[in-house]
């Protein structure tokens, strides 16, 4: 019989706080064989990634690691020191980490730290590691990776980022790979790409994969087996397809429930269809927002020099052409992939970045070049980030984040009518209004997410552009959110810009959708026929690389 490449025997990790012992992981057992992908899947807070940071040796005090027995490739590594995990992390053990930022040394080029890290682990020279990286790179599926490999982290989008960070998890070759969440921030092709490489290496190399995720459908994709956790404990574990066909714990029948099906209807067009009716996706008559051939370009020339006197400049058009409407109560998706201009296409909506050429108009008026339009656009549009914990400040209450743009707009300048608004949003957004005195630290992903809407609702706009709002939240949470989002939308008749990498969220929540490739709408019209007939050939690719569950046999 094959011997595991990594055996997990009683795995034990607690917290000694002030308030008492934390059991963060509670005794859990596994194995991976050699060629592996172990899915591991469960809510936050279930223990998932700590478990694989307890693997690895980083979980610091007043954290406390316990274990029977840890082994890799039959050899104990549960009581190495510090030490002794520094040489087996890279070199044996690589780890794709869920924020990329946090693995990426921003004074440093990509290219510098895979080379770094490539020669610790590997008898090259410079020459030979840069070879290394940049076919690194081209397998992680980042373009051009020759020019790319000179560029510092900031100057790549959140997925490219991310396909970085996997370049570096392979580069010296390991036997295990601690994947987690590498695919929650990237857009479906890309997923399907990295799918594509993790599971090539296991075939390849033997390597094991212990992949952490909340997306079900990345595990039907590239999972063989999976283990679904609960509050530190193991609650079901089998094969992937036993597990998604035929759950049997309640609480694996509750993740499932919540996937939201790119093959399911928008309950909108479901629900007309039903009545003989026909949804009207947008009312172009007297659009609420119009975006008219809205160019954005970026100078990337290598130098100040370049760009004054016109030498060899590097002009990207990040936005090229677009045109669309949102009609008032609607909600519009924009999909595309990762630098297709989505965000780009937001902030120029929101007031952030000014547009090149072309027109963003609020009810006819053009908000960059009406000067009284500053004030309405301010309060009119607002806007929900992906990382709730980025988008609010850390040094702030909850109540102070909130009530910011209530004062900064003038809306009301008693504090008692403040306070008052604060707790109705607070109210309205399914949070109790006590806790307008905590930190944003102090909140789960999804209550921050919640925190966000509360103040995006504050000024009382019309339009909400919501720029991945859900994509770094766990499915059951997600479906929470969305159906929170809903209900605001049809009490205070919101307008929604939704941008997700997500097809299916988009299918569930949006009236009409535009499909963005390379700064082109390729495609736009009523979501179900773009879901149901796609016409652009890109539109087909990304529809065909969604996750689905539904494929496990």
């Amino acid at each position: 019989m094959t011997e595991p490449l990594l055996s997990v025997r009683d795995l034990k990790v607690v917290f000694h706080l002030r308030r008492g012992d934390f059991t963060a992981v509670n005794g859990i057992s596994f194995d991976i064989m050699p060629g592996e992908v172990l899915g591991v899947v469960g809510e936050s807070g279930a223990g998932k990634s700590m478990t694989g940071t307890a693997i690895m040796g980083l979980v610091d005090p007043p954290g406390e690691v316990s274990a029977s027995e840890i082994r890799l490739m039959g050899e104990r590594i549960d009581g190495l020191d510090e030490e002794g995990f520094r040489k087996i992390r890279g070199k044996r053990i690589g780890m794709v980490m869920q924020d990329p930022l946090t693995s990426l040394n921003p004074l440093y080029t990509v290219g510098e730290q895979l080379v770094e890290t490539i020669q610790r682990h590997l008898p090259l020279n410079n020459a030979q590691a840069r070879e290394r990286a940049i076919k690194l790179l081209a397998e992680a599926g980042i373009p051009s990776p020759e020019e790319r490999i000179d560029a510092y982290p900031h100057q790549f989008s959140g997925g490219m980022r991310q396909r970085v960070v996997i370049s570096l998890a392979l580069a010296a070759e390991p036997d295990l790979v601690i994947a987690d969440e590498p695919t929650s921030a990237l857009d479906v092709s890309v997923q399907a790409q990295i799918i594509k490489v993790l599971k090539d290496l296991c075939a390849s190399r033997g390597v094991g994969v212990m992949l952490i995720t909340h997306d079900m459908g990345v595990i039907a994709e590239a999972a063989d087996r999976m283990i679904v956790m609960n509050k530190g404990e193991i609650v079901e574990t089998g094969t992937v397809g036993d597990i998604i066909k035929r759950p049997r714990e309640p609480y694996t029948i509750k993740l499932i429930e919540a996937i939201p099906s790119i093959k399911s209807q928008n309950p909108r067009y479901a629900a007309a269809a039903a009545r003989g009716e026909v949804v009207a996706a947008n009312d172009d008559t007297a659009p609420l927002v119009s975006v008219e051939n809205l160019f954005c370009e970026f100078d990337l020339s290598p130098s100040v020099f370049s760009r004054l006197f016109g030498g060899n400049r590097k002009i990207v058009k990040a936005v090229n052409d677009v045109s669309f409407t949102i009609g008032r109560g609607s909600t519009y998706g924009l999909v595309g992939e990762s630098g297709s201009g989505k965000s780009t296409c937001a902030r120029m909506m929101v007031g952030l970045q000014p547009p090149t050429a072309g027109s963003v108009k609020l009810e006819g008026t053009d908000i960059w070049k009406d000067k009284g339009a500053s004030a309405k656009r301010r309060r009119s549009i607002q806007m929900i980030f992906q990382d709730p914990y980025a988008s609010l400040n850390p040094r702030w209450r909850v109540g102070e984040i909130i009530a910011e743009p209530i004062r900064a707009l003038g809306l009301t300048s008693s504090r008692a009518e403040i306070n008052d608004r604060v707790a109705d949003l607070l109210d309205k957004v399914r949070l109790d209004p006590g806790v307008m005195n905590k930190y944003p630290h102090e909140f789960s992903g999804g209550q921050r997410q919640r925190v966000a809407i509360a103040r995006a609702l504050s000024s009382q706009p019309e339009i909400i552009i919501c720029d991945e709002p859900t994509s770094a939240l766990d499915v059951s949470v997600q479906a929470q959110v969305l159906e929170l989002m809903t209900a605001l939308q049809e009490e205070f008749g919101l307008t929604y810009l939704l941008i997700s990498h997500n097809l299916a969220v988009v299918r569930q929540m949006a009236d009409a959708v535009g499909v963005l490739h390379n700064g082109v709408l390729v495609e736009s019209g009523p979501v179900e026929e773009i879901f149901g007939n796609p016409q652009a050939d890109y539109t087909k690719m990304l529809l065909e690389a969604v996750p689905d569950i539904s494929k496990v046999a």
